[in-house]
This record gives structure tokens, sequence and C-alpha cells, in this order.
């Protein structure tokens, strides 16, 4: 797979389906191959949007698709459901959405205590059983969570093979123990907000700009999250290293993420093209041992 993968959250909402499919052509003529989404992604608009372009901008069986099941909105609120019978009817329904018999990966978009983890493990091995899915893995697992998860999946001869997780230089909780237990066990860890929600890019150094995502009124509370005294040095850092090698700081912190130990593919979502091209542009970058030392201390 490509070390890149391309985000879908905002298509079919903040992002046009026009639009979308410049990112995809764009992503496509740059080598890559991985496309994230999932059922809740825009209610569904995202894995809609994606399944227009199959067969017509790109052969289904040139694209790795990973879809999500478990989360969903309702009145605006975050609700998640990691049930048998919901889970199984999320997959079919993305399947339905995209056009597509299967998918390369699917996960189970977040832990849930009020479903027994056998329970919503079955429905993993009930999508690759029955051809629905290639392979699966689990998203947003703490350590002992993915590590127990593994451990089940591999009684029933099925290997859990991605989690996908934030991890960023302003998020290095995984480091603690979720990166150990994906070496250890065979599952690669898939980072999500790999920017830091945006604010890794260094656009957020002098203020908010309006058109950015912590300025909407659907992000704001996240983005800002990472908007702290703390974040604002780690920016600095990653500034000060994207001048000295003539590169963006979203080429820095993004190859930085790429190569930690466990990570398979950071997911990028960009909203314009221009971002899009600068995420890409990472791939060419190789951090140099004692600038990654540097980050990995200032980011501790």
């Amino acid at each position: 797979m490509s070390r890149l993968a391309l985000g879908t959250m905002g298509w079919g909402t903040s992002t046009p389906v026009d639009d979308a499919r410049d990112h995809l052509k764009t992503y496509l003529a740059a080598g890559g191959d991985l496309v994230d989404t999932a059922y809740g992604y825009a209610n569904g608009a995202s894995e809609e949007a994606l399944g227009s372009m199959l067969g017509h901008l790109v052969p289904r069986d040139e694209l790795v698709i990973c879809t999500k099941a478990g989360i969903t909105r309702r009145r605006g609120a975050r609700v998640v459901d990691t049930s048998r019978r919901t889970l199984m009817h999320q997959l079919d329904t993305s399947l339905e959405r995209m056009g597509t018999p299967y998918v390369d990966l699917w996960l189970v978009h977040a832990w849930s205590d009020d479903t027994p983890l056998d329970e919503t493990l079955s429905a993993l091995e009930w999508a690759v059983t029955s051809g629905r899915a290639r392979y699966v893995g689990v998203s947003n697992y703490s350590g002992w969570q993915a590590a127990h998860a593994a451990t089940l999946m591999a009684a029933r001869r099925i290997q859990l093979v991605a989690n996908e997780i934030e991890y960023s230089l302003l998020n290095r909780i995984p480091e603690d123990e979720l990166a150990s237990a994906a070496l250890a066990l065979g599952f690669g860890l898939m980072p999500w907000s790999p920017l830091g929600r945006g604010v890794l890019t260094g656009k957020y150094r002098h203020g908010i700009p309006a058109d950015s995502r912590a300025a909407s009124r659907e992000f704001s509370g996240l983005a800002s999250l990472n908007l702290t005294e703390e974040s604002g040095q780690i920016v600095d850092a990653v500034s000060i290293a994207a001048k000295g090698m003539n590169v963006s700081p979203t080429e820095i912190a993004l190859a930085w993420v790429r190569d930690r130990p466990g990570v398979v593919a950071p997911i990028v979502g960009a909203r314009t093209i221009a971002q899009l091209r600068t995420a890409l542009a990472s791939e060419e970058l190789e951090l140099p041992v004692e600038l990654r030392h540097a980050l990995d201390d200032v980011s501790d």
C-alpha cells in the first residue's frame, strides 16, 4: 500500500464531490492507492462520493479501500454502537453505497464498553468469511484493547491487521503501549490527524484563518484542543526545521509520524488540491536522524 492514505471525512459536505474527484485524481497520479472512509462520514455522503468514482475514475481492483463501522450521529450527537447487528448492517450499507461487493480493509470504528468484545469481533469474523472484507482491524483502540482483540481474533484464525488511531507530534500517546503491541502482534498503525488537526502546518501561528477548520462550527472544538502554549513550541520547532530543509512544516510533520515504529500509513485529509500536493510531497522527504531526535525531544 501507499505510505500515505487519502482521507475522505469531508467528501460530499465540506468537500464537494467534484472537488473530491480532483483530490482522488491528484492522489492517484502521485502513485497513491489507499483511500480511507467510514459509514458515519458525512452521513454516508463520503462513501457515496467514492462509489461514484469507482470504475469511472479508477478500476476497483486498483484501489485499496478502508471503511469503518460503529459510529454514527443522531441529532448532532456522536453514537457508538458496536453490536453485531449494527456492524453487519452498516457494512452491507457501505458496500451498497460504494457499489462494490467487498472492501479491502474493514475496521470497528471505536471501542465500546456496552457490547461484549467477543460479539463485536464476531462481526469481523463474519465479514472475512463471507467475503465482504479482505482484512479487518479496529480503530481508536488503546494498547491493551488492541492486544486483547488481536489475541481473540488469532483464536478465530483471523489476523487483526490494523488500528487507526490519532497520532502526531502533538499526540504521542500511542507510544506508551500501542506501538509496542503493534510490533509484537503484527498489526499496523494508521494515524489519523497526523497534522494535529491542521495545527502542525503552522497556519495558526499568527491567529485563526477565517477559512480554517478551527474557525468552522463543526470542527472548531477539535482543532482548538491543539492550540495550546505547549503545542505552539512544537509548531515553532517544526517550522524552524522546515525552513532549514527548504520544505513545508506539513512535510516535516508527516515524514516524522510516517517513520515511527509500527506506523504503516498516516491518513491525510486535505481541503484543497494545494494542501494535498504539499502533503504528498512528504513522500520524497527523509528526515536526518539528528532532526528526528530534536523533534522527539521538543514534543516528548
